[in-house]
């Protein structure tokens, strides 16, 4: 009964924020995130211990507390955009987002041999995924399997009706194999990449601390050849910008497959760093990061 409670709130939610005037979403959701700044609790924590980590001791503790408010509102704004996102259009989809390096990735794109695109959660990674299919490119994704699995039927059923492919993490078949085939036949493959879900992550030096982070867009970008860019991702006032930086892949004779994969994957977390450093207030990470 409380899953049945629970995935119906969520499509009610879905339905109801894409009714509202964008002005009037905008207050609620603002207004939620200061519900949660105040209430202070376990995610506003660790998203407080985590931008701690991110600006460094010498940040004061005033402006901490304002980079933890912002970064609750652009959270809000995150999921005020992902739910009003499948009533868009496409022009609407391409007005409200830009990729710096179009010219770069358009010629990748046009090589046939597919992407690799490794994000952290960064400001609104589903609308660069939106933006990929309505550009006319083809695009796979992970899905981790959430519960009660009523809530995660309605968020693949999102993503599938933005264009996207997307594939569950567990109950199929191997997503390493079948990304594989996706990206040499020409698709763009998309990972949130910044944090391990499976406890087989690569260790990484990130921000001076050490933590996991998954190693398949490195083991993708090494079993297929195709490119690998870390995409840094940002608010804007009225969409997201994103920034792609190629990651350079090693050479066969830098050391075995589990080497070259380990320097992979930190380059990623280097380039991921990058980014967040830049606008700590739209990575939004309210789990354990480090270890």
């Amino acid at each position: 009964m409380r899953d049945r409670l629970t995935g119906a709130g969520y499509a009610a939610l879905w339905r109801l924020v894409r009714a509202l005037p964008l002005p009037v979403a905008r207050v609620i959701f603002d207004r939620a995130a200061d519900r949660a700044y105040r209430g202070n609790g376990p995610g506003t924590q660790r998203l407080r211990r985590n931008l701690r980590q991110v600006v460094g001791p010498d940040v004061g503790d005033a402006d901490l507390e304002d980079l933890v408010r912002r970064g609750l509102r652009s959270y809000a704004r995150y999921w005020r955009e992902a739910f009003r996102l499948p009533s868009q259009s496409g022009d609407q989809v391409l007005a409200n987002f830009r990729v710096e390096q179009l010219a770069e990735f358009t010629k990748v794109m046009d090589e046939g041999r597919g992407a690799i695109l490794a994000l952290p959660h960064l400001a609104n990674w589903d609308a660069a995924a939106a933006w990929v299919v309505v550009s006319g490119w083809r695009l796979i994704t992970v899905a981790e399997r959430l519960k009660p699995e009523s809530v995660f039927r309605q968020f693949v059923a999102y993503r599938e009706k933005l264009g996207m492919e997307v594939l569950p993490l567990t109950g199929g078949r191997a997503p390493l194999d079948l990304l594989a085939d996706k990206a040499r036949a020409g698709y763009v493959v998309a990972l949130l990449a910044d944090r391990d879900l499976s406890a087989r992550g690569m260790e990484v030096q990130f921000f001076g601390g050490r933590t996991r982070m998954p190693p398949g867009p490195a083991l993708l970008a090494l079993r297929t050849g195709a490119p690998l860019f870390a995409v840094d991702l940002a608010f804007t006032d009225t969409g997201t910008v994103a920034q792609l930086r190629r990651i350079e892949l090693p050479e066969p004779h830098e050391g075995n497959l589990e080497v070259r994969t380990r320097l992979i994957t930190q380059r990623l977390a280097d380039a991921f760093a990058i980014g967040i450093a830049e606008h700590p207030q739209d990575w939004h990470m309210l789990q354990k990061m480090w270890l």
